[in-house]
């Protein structure tokens, strides 16, 4: 929606894209294709920031290494990309659920049903963080793909004012759209196919940028060794399948020893490789853990051990 009294016509999300002006004319055949050449687009856009994107993931790594978190805010698809990024480091990195927080204008109900009226209140960006306790030592990623939203603005404008990490991502230049923050990340997709429908190739820009920035502080954080998501727990039988596979590539254990260590280390996939790396019972593993740690690779370093991984499988 429109901030009172501006025009956002002038803004890159909103302009109409000439190579889709006859979209309701083409052919089905024709309108996917389109579709498929233009969806090549968002992945130049987040190459393009790069630079910004790195920043951005060791500064918040830092301080959510401090003690801080993660808040993701946003209204409509960007507060629901946040969310969903936000729902998915629990199950992915065994991070506590407020470690990384989702924020979305209009709360959980606007999840399934749009509340777009609520993005314009700078106020309610600024109130439902302080809500969550949102504070100094946090981190705030603000996500408005035209740059414009009160919501996000308010909120941003409120953690630079209390000295929290604020990071902006939008879809429009900067100098179309300044917007207060420490980090400015702009995924620069162009005009939508369908004018001003910023879901298709401004939320897909957004989706993986948020990827990265998560995927790319947990890396930081120590929760990942080599490529492998070690710091989860074993909850179903696909974890713990995923599991077995790891104790067994990353350190040469076989299924049966490896269930015997995973059910020793509570389910934990990072104690159960330090105990077959050192040969420490799960105890002694938790307090090497706590004393060089949190990271895996940091730990077993500090111990002077190694893994002793498998060849891996052939492609």
């Amino acid at each position: 929606m429109s901030t009172p009294g501006s025009d956002r016509g002038h803004l890159l999300t909103e302009r109409p894209n000439p190579a889709s002006e006859d979209l309701d004319r083409l052919p089905t055949a024709s309108l996917v294709a389109l579709f498929c050449a233009n969806d090549l687009l968002p992945q130049q856009a987040v190459a393009a920031a790069a630079p910004a994107l790195a920043a951005a993931i060791d500064a918040i790594a830092a301080r959510l290494s401090s003690g801080g978190r993660l808040f993701y805010l946003g209204a409509g698809t960007s507060g629901r990309l946040g969310v969903l990024d936000a729902a998915e480091c629990p199950p992915t990195f065994c991070s506590p659920p407020e470690l990384v927080q989702g924020v979305l204008a209009g709360g959980a109900a606007a999840l399934l049903r749009s509340s777009e009226g609520l993005e314009d209140l700078p106020d309610s960006g600024r109130d439902d963080l302080t809500q969550r306790g949102f504070g100094p030592a946090d981190a705030l990623v603000g996500i408005a793909a035209g740059g414009t939203t009160p919501y996000v603005l308010g909120g941003l404008a409120h953690g630079r004012a209390i000295g929290a990490l604020t990071v902006a991502v939008a879809c429009v230049p900067a100098d179309q759209v300044p917007m207060p923050c420490d980090i400015d990340i702009r995924l620069l997709t162009g005009p939508e196919l369908l004018t001003g429908s910023t879901r298709l190739k401004a939320g897909t820009a957004t989706k993986m940028a948020l990827n990265i920035l998560s995927t790319g502080v947990m890396v930081r954080l120590g929760k990942v060794f080599g490529n492998r998501m070690v710091d989860v727990a074993v909850t179903n039988s696909k974890l713990e399948d995923r599991a077995l596979r790891i104790l067994r590539d990353l350190a040469g254990v076989p299924r049966q020893q490896g269930l015997g260590l995973l059910q020793r280390a509570g389910g934990s996939v990072r104690l159960a490789l330090l105990m077959a790396a050192s040969g420490l019972e799960a105890e002694a593993a938790r307090a090497a853990l706590d004393r060089h740690g949190p990271g895996l690779r940091r730990c077993l370093d500090g111990l002077g051990v190694s893994l002793q991984p498998t060849s891996p499988p052939p492609l």
